[in-house]
């Protein structure tokens, strides 16, 4: 037997990409699941496609009183919870001087207080069970590429966080999880830096870089099933992060590469 099966979870930004496939491979794996997301239509789909057995619940992880509200119906519904995946995020992607401040204040709200925001509500049910709490991060949270500083340093932040949260919740019995997606078919790209779904935009990762949700989905729900430390998902994804751990002036050279105007083609 599954060892997630029959426990209950609870998933933000469940309506798409990872969280959307997260959600059903709890399913799949016997586990109760709350899928929470604004997108109420979306999450129909994830409650039809699960046949019934995913629950959907809107929630804005930008306002904690939403948050609190939904995780409290959460509660009372499957009487405890025993696995978390704060995954609602967003990537704001432009250079630094064609940003402004609120841009790097609207990427947060979402990235980062969302899920203190999703921490907060679901914690005591979490000690509770002895539970584990898991944050989506991002190879971007160990590289911060030009045009992606904004995302980048959202997801630094969360590295420290989830290192931080591990010791502070370990004597209560509460694992936590961090994991570190590398490129993933997801709508991520057609969102724009206000948080707006663009249908018209397009992923510039060519798509056999980008590891489908589903298989990345079988990875993460593996990864938090064993209580992991952190899972970086991709095998490029792990290159990227053991690059940027051992190789400090490797990963300077590139991305200093990465930053420069690339000079106009010359003409035979």
């Amino acid at each position: 037997m599954d060892r997630l099966a029959g426990k209950a979870a609870l998933v933000t930004g469940a309506s798409s990409g990872i969280g959307r496939a997260v959600c059903l491979e709890l399913v799949r794996r016997g586990a109760r699941v709350a899928a929470l997301a604004r997108r109420t239509d979306r999450l129909a789909d994830v409650a039809r496609v699960s046949g019934g057995a995913a629950v959907p619940v809107e929630c804005d992880v930008t306002r904690a009183e939403s948050v609190r509200a939904a995780v409290d119906s959460v509660v009372e519904r499957f009487s405890r919870l025993d696995v978390v995946l704060a995954n609602a995020g967003f990537g704001v992607g432009r250079t630094v001087e064609r940003l402004e401040v609120e841009d790097f204040r609207r990427q947060f709200e979402t990235n980062f207080f969302g899920v203190l925001h999703t921490l907060y509500a679901t914690l005591p049910a979490l000690k509770a069970s002895h539970g584990v709490f898991a944050v989506t991060g991002s190879v971007s949270g160990y590289l911060a590429g030009p045009g992606h500083v904004a995302y980048a340093t959202s997801k630094y932040a969360l590295r420290a966080l989830a290192e931080g949260l591990r010791g502070e919740l370990a004597p209560a019995g509460v694992a936590v999880v961090l994991i570190s997606p590398g490129y993933v078919v997801s709508e991520i790209s057609q969102v724009d830096r206000f948080g707006r779904f663009r249908p018209e935009y397009r992923s510039s990762v060519p798509d056999w870089l980008r590891m489908p949700a589903d298989r990345a989905a079988e990875k993460i729900v593996t990864a938090i099933a064993r209580r992991r430390r952190e899972a970086v998902i991709t095998t490029h994804g792990r290159l990227a992060v053991f690059i940027a751990r051992h190789l400090p002036r490797t990963t300077a050279f590139l991305l200093a590469r990465a930053g420069r105007p690339r000079s106009p083609a010359r003409r035979p």
